[in-house]
């Protein structure tokens, strides 16, 4: 015999119904908080400038989805870049769907809409199928929110079912979730193409110490490990044998195909910029300065 829930004994059988049914309705955006370790960033980049122009001049066309906080409040789940451009474009309210959902479905379901994105950085879909992957396991492995269990499609692993509702191998869903096991300025390297993903793969499994090591090395070297690089950091690693100056020998190999590069120390440059310059605009400077030397000395040759 089934006890009934404190819900069902103080609550009428309307209140429930209502409690199930998702609806819409205009919520101020002073009550509506961010979904907690959401993985997806919020650029403010010229598709935002459209977003926030349009918002201005016609409001929020697409309800956001949220959901109710027990304390109080909103949380949401889908539409956090309708949100800050209604902040932006000076609107105290935007219209909202707000479903009934528990944690894990707020986690599927925040990941599944943002994955319909144009472009996604390597680190936001690392932490969003991460997020998801453990969701889907704590749910009993099911493979979305009506269907049947994982034992009964097969006997695929979530990791496999999660790969083909985002079409990516299992190999390569968790290559992208060992990435979240990089320190923040690495990852960021990853997010900016300086590194590639298989020997950003090796480089997750240094000790956070290590890493740090590593990325202020490939700083003041300006350089970063090839795949076969990063293989020989972990193995060094993993036999408690990399230190500065074993990483120092191991950049300085000649990668396959490498092209020949000039390297000026930074210490001979620091006068010339402002603390905190990054390497890309002290090489655009130098860029711009040689230029500009090159045409002063074609126009005495004349």
């Amino acid at each position: 015999m089934n006890l009934p829930s404190a819900d069902d004994l103080f609550t009428t059988q309307e209140e429930r119904d209502h409690k199930n049914q998702e609806y819409v309705k205009e919520i101020s955006i002073y009550e509506i908080t961010d979904f907690p370790n959401h993985p997806f960033k919020v650029k403010m980049d010229d598709k935002m400038l459209e977003t926030i122009e349009s918002v201005r001049d016609h409001g929020v066309l697409v309800p956001a989805l949220v959901r109710e906080k027990p304390t109080g409040g909103y949380e949401m789940i889908s539409g956090h870049r309708r949100k800050m451009a209604s902040e932006l474009a000076g609107k105290e309210t935007m219209p909202c769907i707000v479903r009934n959902l528990s944690d894990d479905q707020a986690v599927i379901v925040m990941v599944d809409s943002n994955l319909q994105r144009e472009e996604i950085l390597p680190s936001e879909k690392a932490f969003a199928y991460k997020m998801k992957l453990d969701a889907m396991k704590r749910q009993g492995q099911r493979t979305d929110l009506t269907s049947t269990p994982l034992g009964q499609k097969l006997g695929k692993y979530s990791v496999e079912v999660l790969g083909e509702q985002v079409g990516e191998s299992k190999s390569q869903i968790q290559r992208y979730i060992r990435l979240t096991e990089l320190i923040p300025e690495i990852l960021e390297m990853v997010d900016d193409k300086k590194i590639s993903m298989r020997p950003a793969v090796e480089l997750s499994y240094l000790p956070k110490e290590e890493q740090e090591i590593l990325y202020d090395t490939m700083e003041s070297e300006a350089c970063t490990p090839s795949h076969a690089q990063a293989i020989k950091i972990r193995k060094f690693s993993a036999e408690g044998r990399l230190n500065e100056d074993v990483l120092l020998s191991i950049m300085a190999e000649e990668k396959p195909n490498q092209v020949e590069q000039w390297k000026i120390p930074k210490n001979r440059l620091k006068k010339y910029f402002p603390s905190g310059t990054s390497q890309q605009k002290m090489e655009e400077t130098i860029i711009k300065a040689l230029e500009l030397y090159r045409k002063r000395e074609k126009s005495r040759e004349r």
